[in-house]
């Protein structure tokens, strides 16, 4: 899996870039515009919006329909009026080629907010930042690139990877058919029916990703992580939450748990078969499933289930560790 970039520092880049233009003063007016434009093949969209949510989604072949419900304010000297008319004759819209470019012109979003309902193509990339608003996406090829400062973020249904970044808000991914990456400074996430890898780092919130098709690395330094139906490679911590993995590590599967303040669960089925090294610094190590244990200490445990297979490696500083069936 690719190398994570650094989320505090190109999301802060991102949000001082946008700070004017989502400052609201004094009094607002409200006008709409739509637009479509005719396409051929797969087309990549580029949205950049100060503030507003964005819903995009599949729609005709050949066709890109946008529409817009717009906000403008102002105060002292400023006409917001203006302003409005302004973006709703001539809307923040380009395209040159395969490429629809929406909200590239940051000088006319001073204090206006623009709400978008997109129709695209399936084939369609996307690459869009939000400084502050709820960003949906559907239904299309991908892969799709999300950056939001502030704003929830829902994606499904998108048939190649997808990168998501956000400073605050919630995070879900579902049905994708290639690989997951997210990174979040706070807000939950929620990953379910992927058919790559899963990469998700968080700094506070819980994390949960079921169903996986590759490797999954989950890390959370508050909150929970949470792994259901694992087949592949895991590595999951938490500085400060609890570890729960189910599934089968497999013949070739390595997991690599860990947790500084919080417990680790893992549930295999019966057919399982692995090799397990477990230490609690201070907890109690339980195994509810038959094992043959090669080595045990009082806070720590080398066994293995079954006649062969994986490796898994368990440790908690402060709380218990406990392998059970399914």
């Amino acid at each position: 899996m690719a190398r994570q970039p650094n989320l505090g520092s190109s999301l802060l880049l991102f949000a001082t870039t946008f700070a004017l233009a989502g400052c609201y003063n004094g009094p607002s007016v409200n006008g709409s515009f739509s637009r479509t434009y005719t396409v051929s093949g797969p087309i990549r969209l580029e949205l950049s919006n100060a503030s507003g949510d964005a819903d995009i989604t599949e729609g005709a072949a050949g066709t890109v329909s946008i529409h817009a419900e717009v906000r403008a304010s102002g105060f002292g000297f400023e006409n917001p009026q203006k302003r409005l008319d302004d973006i709703v004759s001539d809307p923040p819209i380009e395209q040159r080629g395969d490429t629809i470019r929406i909200g590239k012109d940051f000088s006319r979003m001073r204090n206006v907010s623009i709400t978008y309902k997109i129709q695209v193509p399936h084939e369609t990339e996307v690459d869009a930042s939000v400084a502050s608003g709820a960003q949906n996406i559907r239904g299309l090829r991908g892969p799709v690139k999300v950056r939001s400062a502030s704003g929830s973020i829902n994606v499904e249904k998108i048939d190649r990877d997808i990168q998501l970044f956000t400073a605050s808000g919630s995070i879900s991914a579902e049905n994708v058919g290639g690989d997951v990456q997210v990174s979040s400074a706070s807000g939950n996430v929620t990953i379910a029916n992927i058919k790559g890898d899963a990469r998700v780092h968080v700094v506070s919130g819980v994390v949960r990703i079921s169903q996986p098709g590759g490797r999954v690395d989950g890390s959370t330094t508050s909150g929970e992580v949470e792994i259901q139906g694992a087949a592949n490679d895991v590595t999951a911590h938490s500085v400060s939450g609890r570890v729960y993995v189910q599934g089968n590590p497999g013949t070739q599967g390595y997991w690599n748990l860990r947790t500084a303040s919080g417990g680790v669960q893992i549930s295999v089925p019966p057919s399982a078969s692995f090799h397990l090294s477990a230490e609690a610094v201070s907890g109690e190590i339980r195994t509810d499933v038959p094992i043959v244990v090669e080595e045990q200490g009082k806070h720590s445990l080398r066994a293995r289930m079954g006649s062969d297979g994986g490796r898994v490696e368990v440790r908690t500083v402060s709380g218990e560790i406990r392998v059970s069936g399914t």
